[in-house]
């Protein structure tokens, strides 16, 4: 299996409760290694950078207040198949249809206070860790 690098986000609904322990020890648990990671207040300009891909959807103004309204905390995870293994963890975006002992089975609030954000592919994970991180940060 091939041991990859993926991009992670603890929300702000996350932080707010002081769950970042708590899902880094599931992500752990599941194999994830954090090698890099920060605790920032994203601003509005990076928010809508960042889910840029978005913009034209309805949800995106509230997205952006969203993950503007509290620290979040931006990481890189590596493991073996790490973008499906942390998707699989997260579990479900709506957290009513998150599997037991996901991240948002045990934690999310909703369907957009969703606790967890992560990459959906190889190629998008090295996107997303490019935006939050330099490679001096990553130290694995």
């Amino acid at each position: 299996m091939a041991i990859e690098r993926t991009f992670s986000i603890i929300k702000p609904d996350a932080t707010r409760r002081n769950l970042t322990g708590k899902v880094n020890a599931v992500l752990e648990g599941a194999g994830l290694r954090v090698v890099a990671q920060k605790r920032i207040l994203m601003t509005q300009a990076q928010a809508e950078a960042f889910y840029g891909v978005h913009r034209e959807r309805g949800f995106f103004r509230d997205l952006v207040t969203f993950m503007t309204s509290g620290p979040v905390v931006v990481q890189v995870l590596e493991g073996e198949n790490a973008v499906a293994r942390n998707r699989e963890v997260m579990g479900a975006t709506d957290p009513s249809k998150a599997a037991p002992g996901t991240i948002r089975a045990q934690f999310a609030e909703n369907i957009e206070a969703n606790s967890v954000h992560g990459s959906d592919s190889a190629e998008n994970a090295a996107t997303e860790i490019a935006f939050f991180f330099s490679g001096i940060e990553i130290v694995g």
